[in-house]
């Protein structure tokens, strides 16, 4: 499966024409939006549409945007918001949460995975996040580690995580890393295309 990931767009219309060539050129099997592709919900309407305009789009919310109105907006869209969701494809479980990015602890994300895991068992998981994960390339700022360890130790403690993508910090954009088997990606404002 061919995945066109990015973060972070902020209403940027010249990235956005960059992502729509990439898409319309490789043509990815899915499309995965992490978060904060507003400024706080500037433009709201006109940037969903636009993103659901680029074909089968997952997403979540970033520290730009409110659940409720992202949840309303993706629904008006047919944009498939995963925030505290799972969606399957095939042997693969995508698993979205979004908001936070500024604390290194979630409980209501570790909440939110032990209500789920039973349903994540032989399945390859994919995780979306807004808030990078703890402890990488991807979350080092200013000399030190500022990302969430939640999402970290999940990874850490589930042998099925092959991939994980965030975004929030700019700084980051384009880095990649591994925890344990599981690839890490803040794929910037223009995105990455990933294979899994």
């Amino acid at each position: 499966m061919k995945i066109f990931a990015f973060t972070d767009l902020h209403e940027s219309l010249s990235t956005f024409k960059k992502i729509q060539e990439k898409i319309k050129k490789e043509k990815p099997d899915l499309i995965v939006c992490a978060g904060d592709f507003t400024v706080f919900e500037q433009h709201i309407n006109e940037m969903m549409q636009k993103i659901s305009s680029l074909g089968n789009v997952f997403l979540i919310h970033g520290n730009h945007e409110t659940e409720a109105v992202t949840k309303k907006l993706c629904e008006q869209n047919k944009i498939t918001f995963i925030h505290k969701k799972i969606k399957i494809i095939d042997d693969y479980v995508f698993v979205g949460f979004g908001s936070g990015g500024f604390d290194m602890i979630d409980k209501e994300f570790e909440h939110f995975i032990e209500h789920i895991k039973n349903q994540l068992k032989g399945k390859k998981v994919i995780l979306v996040t807004h808030a990078p994960f703890y402890d990488t390339k991807i979350d080092f700022l200013y000399k030190q580690h500022r990302g969430n360890k939640s999402y970290t130790k999940f990874i850490k403690n589930n042998s099925n995580v092959i991939l994980g993508i965030c975004g929030h910090f700019h700084e980051t954009f384009k880095k990649r890393d591994k925890i344990n088997q599981a690839t890490v990606i803040n794929p910037g404002a223009d995105g990455e295309f990933i294979e899994v």
